[in-house]
């Protein structure tokens, strides 16, 4: 009816093996500007279901994602310096005008500088979200011909890919 099969969400959404560094932390900040360009909030926290409000809301409790963001220069600071170095990354992409949609309101920017990207206590309280996952890796090809051959059997699909 739908082009839908298995459970409700069953084809929407995928999981990635990412490479560390450039690649990571793009993904990520695509990731979490998605409801942005797609003109659903006015920041990426905002969006119920992104990694970055999961650790704004909950601290990262348990550690449930990584908070490297596999940048050297962030792995020798607290998960709060990066996750704070982190959101400039976000707010400052997200406010380039690359015509694919909405961007964040440099009036927001503006006022995220001003707090140097610090998230309050009161604004970790007002954020929810979760995560979803499926299947593939993205990174160099050096990385990922490594990873499909060590995971080969692991990877399922109508077609053989090769990297």
């Amino acid at each position: 009816m739908h082009n839908r099969r298995g459970y409700f969400w069953g084809d929407r959404f995928k999981s990635v093996i990412v490479e560390n560094g450039e690649t990571l932390i793009n993904c990520l900040a695509y990731i979490d500007l998605n409801p942005i360009r797609a003109g659903l909030v006015d920041r990426p926290e905002d969006y119920r279901w992104n990694s970055l409000g999961y650790n704004i809301q909950t601290g990262n409790k348990g550690d449930f994602l990584s908070l490297d963001f596999g940048l050297k220069e962030f792995a020798v600071k607290t998960a709060e310096e990066r996750l704070r170095y982190y959101r400039q990354f976000v707010y400052e992409k997200g406010c380039i005008d690359e015509s694919k949609g909405a961007q964040i309101r440099e009036d927001i920017v503006g006022k995220e500088r001003k707090k140097g990207f610090e998230v309050s206590a009161v604004d970790r309280f007002r954020y929810r979200t979760r995560y979803f996952t499926d299947s593939g890796i993205i990174g160099s090809k050096s990385f990922v011909s490594r990873l499909y051959a060590d995971f080969k059997d692991h990877f399922s699909s109508k077609h053989e890919k090769k990297p």
